[in-house]
This record gives structure tokens, C-alpha cells and sequence, in this order.
């Protein structure tokens, strides 16, 4: 099939790649050895690595204050380019500009970049977290993680020498946007719609899965295998069921899948349009938008990541949204359905949610056969049943996982 032009990279002619390799990485590496070192945590870590292969394009490093500032209030860097969650760098002290620091990974004590300092500022973390979680609640765990952060933060052009421990540990799944978009090209798809995935494919997600290949050339399946909060089913279950799935259910013709390497922000709406940002770096011209997007508890409602699409302002962002109704097991269809389709009764109706997936299996319950895959199922009860004690968490159900949301979406 001959090769198709893909969308642009967001805000950029091409792919903004800040890894360096052969002798260039190892002269800065040797370089980096003797510089003063800023450990990161794994979200820093995270956006790093995707600044190095170019899923952050069209950024250069961690964000100063004006563009930090713009993004929480407006979702737009300084220079007006879209952009709608901070990428900062956190540190315990002001460095002077022109400083030069060494960059390592607080989990696994690598070397992973270099950045030249060209600015230390201090922030309202209450500012940032209102505008960019829509609240200041520390039981919230993207919150926590804001709130966690050193008093000043660090601003400056990276070089990333690392990309930690995700090309082999997650070999075959984890990509480079340069990558995925040759496969893409490769295939000849001119419309790709992207699966954001942090939890094992349950029948929803399958289902969004096949209407977006009806309506595309093909489907990303890409999932984190980064950092998530306690309780997540970790991603080497994840991408073990995944490929289970694809394996027996799908179009293999139809199927990419990928990894990237950043922790979950749980940031609703926000995080949604960030997750179709990277999306699009990666090739993706549409990103699929279901119930409660990138939501944790009842801090959004379910339909609040479509509204944000809806709202933005035009050339803010070229991948487009695919906005997916509620979607559930209708007893009485004797299939999977959606709001728009389904006209049955809620007890008609089997509500399908990654969140009521974890609980029933965490505690030993009866999982309806309509809920998942009998193949997906037995490898997270195998995983469940492996657990100790004092690795289980309790996972608490909220409304969107059972059908008992208040929904206020506008047609």
C-alpha cells in the first residue's frame, strides 16, 4: 500500500526530537557525570522521556512562568501555541539562569538528560490545581502529586539521554511517535483514531474500539505503562490482556498498538486534551472520548472531556474528537449499546467500568460473563488471586462506574 502523508505534529512542521544518540549522547552523557543532579519524580521522569522522543512537540523543555501561568489560566504558552497542561520540573532551591544540572530518575537513579537553567520561580500550587484539576482537594491524587512538589521550579532547554527502563520492559508495545507514524504511513491510513488506555479492555472499551474502526482507516490501542495510583491493575497485566484481546476479537489489519511512558494526572477534561496533544504527535488524527475521560471519583462529570473539546477555540488543536455516548450491556438488545442506541430501562442494563471491573475482582466476586472476555478474565484473576494482603487496595465505586452519575450533557 503506498505511503500516505500524516497530520503535522501539534504546533510544529515536524517531530521536535531532543534524545540524543551514538556520540553525541555519550559525549553529554560523560558531561552530565559531573554536573550538579536534580532527581525527578516518575512524573517528571515521564515527561521527560516523551520530551526526548518528541510526543511533546513542539516543546524544547520544562516550562518558565509565563508559559506555566498561561497554560493553567488559558491553556496557551506565551507564544499563543495550544497547550493545556504544565510540564514543570520541581527543585528544593532558585538555581541562577545558566546553570547547568544533571537530570536523574529518583526510581531508578539514572542519568536521563541535561538541562541548561533558564529561569527558577516559585508557583501557586492552589492556582494550578484549581485551573488544571477544578480543585485544591488533597484526596484527589493528581492534587497530591502538585501539592508534593518542591518549593521552586526549574525552566529550561533539555537533552534526554534516556529513555529509563520502557524500550525493554515493554518491548513491542512501547513507541516513539517517529515509529508509530511509519507504521502508519506504511499501512497507508489517512484517518487513525487513538484508544487512551490505563486499565485492561473491558467490553466498553472494546466497543469504542470497533465504532472508531468503522469510522477510520485503523485504531491506536495506546496505553500508559507509566505511573498510576494505588489499586490500577499494573501494565505488564495490562498489556498481556490487551493482547489477548487483539489476538481473538480483532481485525489485526486494523490494530496498532503502543505504549508511552507517563504517569496518570487524573485530570479529567484537561488530561483529555493533553492525551489528544501526544495523540497527535504520534500520527493520530482523531482521539476517542468516552464517559469520564482520565476522571478519578466524582471529581468531573462524566461527560465534562467532550465539553472541553467542544469549547475550544478553532486551530487550537488538529486532532479532532470522537465523542463516544455511555455504552453498557443491554440485556434486552443482547448486546453491547449506548445511550443513543439502547432504548431500554437501567435495569435492562449492565454498566461496564474498569472501576467496578477492579472491585468485583479485588474482592472475589462473580464478574458477569457480558463484562469482559472469558480470556481477559482469567488473566486478572490470576493477577488478583497472586496478590498478598497488604498489596490489595480497597477500590471504591462512584457514580459513573455504576450508571448512577448525574449526566448533564449538551447534544
Amino acid at each position: 500500500m503506498a505511503k500516505t502523508k500524516l497530520i503535522s505534529p501539534h504546533g510544529s512542521d515536524e517531530l521536535k526530537v531532543l534524545l540524543l544518540e551514538g556520540k553525541e549522547r555519550d559525549a553529554e552523557l560523560k558531561r552530565a557525570e559531573g554536573l550538579p543532579k536534580i532527581v525527578m519524580t516518575t512524573r517528571e521522569t515521564g515527561d521527560l522521556i516523551m520530551l526526548g522522543i518528541g510526543g511533546f512537540t513542539p516543546l524544547e523543555g520544562f516550562m518558565g512562568k509565563a508559559d506555566w501561568k498561561g497554560v493553567c489560566q488559558d491553556m496557551k504558552l506565551s507564544n499563543g501555541v495550544f497547550w493545556p497542561i504544565p510540564v514543570t520540573l520541581s527543585h528544593d532551591k532558585k538555581l541562577d539562569a545558566g546553570a547547568e544540572v544533571c537530570l536523574v530518575s529518583g526510581e531508578t537513579n539514572e542519568i536521563m538528560g541535561t538541562m541548561k537553567v533558564t529561569e527558577s520561580y516559585q508557583i501557586d500550587k492552589d492556582f494550578e490545581c484549581k485551573h488544571v484539576f477544578g480543585t485544591t482537594e488533597t484526596e484527589h491524587p493528581g492534587v497530591q502529586k502538585v501539592m508534593a512538589q518542591k518549593d521552586w521550579n526549574l525552566a529550561g532547554p533539555v537533552k534526554v539521554l534516556s529513555e529509563s527502563y520502557f524500550p525493554k520492559e515493554f518491548k513491542g508495545i512501547y513507541q516513539r511517535p517517529a515509529e508509530s507514524r511509519k507504521i502508519f504511513e506504511e499501512k497507508g491510513w489517512k484517518t487513525i483514531a487513538a484508544l487512551q488506555l490505563r486499565n485492561p479492555m473491558h467490553r466498553s472499551h472494546e466497543y469504542l474500539a470497533k465504532i472508531a474502526v468503522e469510522v477510520s482507516d485503523g485504531i491506536y490501542i495506546h496505553q500508559l505503562v507509566g505511573k498510576l495510583k494505588p489499586g490500577d491493575i499494573p501494565a505488564d497485566v495490562r498489556v498481556k490482556c490487551i493482547d489477548t484481546l487483539v489476538e481473538n476479537y480483532f481485525d489485526k489489519e486494523r490494530v496498532v498498538q503502543g505504549g508511552y511512558p507517563l504517569d496518570m494526572r487524573y485530570a479529567g477534561p484537561r488530561e483529555g486534551l493533553l492525551h489528544a496533544v501526544f495523540r497527535q504527535n504520534f500520527g493520530c488524527t482523531h482521539m476517542i472520548i468516552g464517559r469520564d475521560h482520565a476522571g478519578v471519583g466524582n471529581y468531573y462529570g462524566p461527560f465534562d472531556a467532550q465539553e472541553i473539546f467542544h469549547n475550544l477555540w478553532d486551530g487550537a488543536l488538529e486532532c479532532k474528537m470522537l465523542p463516544i455516548d455511555w455504552t453498557f450491556w443491554c440485556y434486552k438488545c443482547g448486546g453491547m449499546a449506548s445511550m443513543k442506541t439502547c432504548p431500554h430501562a437501567k435495569e435492562d442494563r449492565l454498566f461496564l467500568s474498569g472501576t467496578a471491573l477492579r472491585k468485583a475482582l479485588s474482592e472475589g466476586g462473580e464478574v458477569p460473563a457480558e463484562f469482559s472476555r472469558t480470556e481477559v478474565l482469567a488473566i486478572l484473576r490470576e493477577y488478583y488471586a497472586g496478590l498478598k494482603d497488604d498489596e490489595k487496595v480497597e477500590v471504591k465505586l462512584h457514580g459513573h462506574a455504576t450508571g448512577d452519575a448525574k449526566v448533564d450533557k449538551k447534544k
